[in-house]
């Protein structure tokens, strides 16, 4: 995504006894686990500018390309599934700390492999890593802060969290051209290792936990509830196509259509991301907000039209001349359609009860995280269709096909989805509470 939204995270099913107010160690939970958020945003962006250093060093064909490069998403979608329950049961204390060991492996065995093998598996070790950073983050920051800056909190966490890839960047790419992409993957690790070290010390149990009554087991509700809704999968679908084109395009392929079809260099192609990434950043903090005001699905499905448009725009974008300026427009556009998909979050919370508000958003991010993992590497393989040209690039129409599968898998969802737009998605279905 990621996608990931200000109002994701379940507040106590019991409230506890008088007021509870932020401290200097809520502040201190929330900058270990920002800077967390931070490097998995930085992670599953890097390989969009490193790409082409990629494909030298290793060899590596497009299918290739895309299929190590999807690993972050699938082991980090795979993650997912149990990661609810160990939350719930251990806390993101150590359930997050401890995920993110095997981004601090995984980081360095990238760093230093000399195979495809070894790099994929440094690539999936790093999504699973990263796996526990979001969720953890939300359920912590529900025990540390009053429910009242609770949206106020995350929205700030993702905002600031997202920088990561405007990091993964112009940073980058400088850094790429000063030391080595090797270089940067082993100074990465050491910073993920001292993070989780921060969160193991400061992220003890938060004052609401301890305070609030539990929820007891034959109360809350099963996985197949949150899969057996329709209304669920006409949010997680738009999530599949919307969160997964972007993270698709800003963490692998954006930088190959630049530099093979349009013809920047590596240093403009990391400023075009730094733009997309200040879409993401910028609209994750105000896309609430917007949507509280006009209308929760309306502004949802306003997104996804929005990076329809933009993706048919760029599918048919000049190859060899590029307007800068209206280049630029459109990757800022890209980055800021793509963030409405934090909207999801919220949009299943209306569906679900309370207790089972940490089901349904782990199973949206399970469909977005993996629509971005899919996305990634089967882009690749339809480039990978097309036949090189004598520079050794591929032509134009290789990058015109995958936009347009991208935005025909947009506008496929946005059907699926338009009926909730009669109550702009307000209204739960029975049968999904107990």
């Amino acid at each position: 995504m990621t996608g990931e939204s200000a109002n994701t995270a379940s507040t106590p099913a019991t409230q506890p006894d008088g007021p509870i107010r932020a401290t200097a160690q809520s502040y201190a939970v929330f900058v270990v686990f920002v800077l967390a958020y931070f490097f998995s945003y930085f992670y599953r962006s890097a390989n969009a500018v490193i790409a082409e250093d990629l494909s030298r060093d290793l060899g590596l064909g497009p299918a290739q390309l895309g299929l190590m490069t999807s690993l972050f998403f699938l082991a980090f979608a795979a993650v997912q599934v149990p990661l609810g329950a160990a939350l719930d049961r251990f806390g993101a204390r150590f359930v997050t700390s401890g995920l993110m060991l095997s981004g601090v492996v995984g980081s360095l065995l990238f760093a230093v492999a000399e195979s495809f093998a070894l790099l994929a598996l440094g690539r999936a070790l790093i999504g699973a890593g990263m796996a526990g950073v979001l969720m953890g983050s939300l359920k912590a920051f529900s025990g540390w802060f009053p429910p009242q800056k609770f949206a106020t909190v995350s929205g700030v966490f993702l905002g600031i969290g997202s920088l990561g890839a405007l990091a993964a960047a112009t940073p980058l790419a400088a850094l790429n051209a000063a030391i080595g992409w090797r270089a940067v993957f082993v100074g990465g690790a050491f910073l993920v290792l001292a993070t989780a070290a921060g969160i193991a010390l400061f992220g003890r149990q938060a004052p609401i936990a301890k305070r609030a009554a539990p929820v007891e087991p034959g109360e809350r509700g099963s996985p197949w509830q949150v899969f057996g809704s329709p209304t669920f999968w006409r949010i997680g679908l738009l999530g599949f196509a919307v969160t997964g084109s972007m993270f698709a395009f800003q963490g692998l392929w954006a930088g190959p259509y630049l530099i093979e079809r349009i013809g920047l260099t590596p240093i403009a192609t990391g400023n075009l991301l730094l733009l997309l990434g200040i879409g993401v950043s910028g609209g994750y903090m105000v896309v609430g907000w917007v949507a509280d005001r006009l209308g929760l699905a309306r502004v949802t499905a306003g997104g996804a039209v929005g990076m329809l448009v933009v993706q048919l725009v760029l599918a048919f974008f000049p190859a060899g001349s590029a307007p800068d300026g209206l280049l630029a427009t459109l990757f800022l556009l890209f980055g800021l359609f793509g963030s409405f998909s934090v909207l999801y979050f919220a949009h299943v919370r209306l569906v679900f009860p309370l207790h089972m508000t940490g089901r349904a958003i782990t199973a949206v991010n399970l469909l977005g995280i993996g629509g971005s993992a899919l996305l990634q590497w089967w882009l690749g393989v339809v480039i990978g269709l097309f036949t090189r040209t004598e520079t050794g690039a591929y032509p134009p129409h290789a990058y015109t096909a995958i936009f347009l599968v991208t935005a025909t898998l947009v506008a496929a969802a946005l059907i699926i989805y338009w009926p909730l737009l009669r109550d702009d998605g307000r209204a739960a279905e029975a049968r999904t509470r107990p």
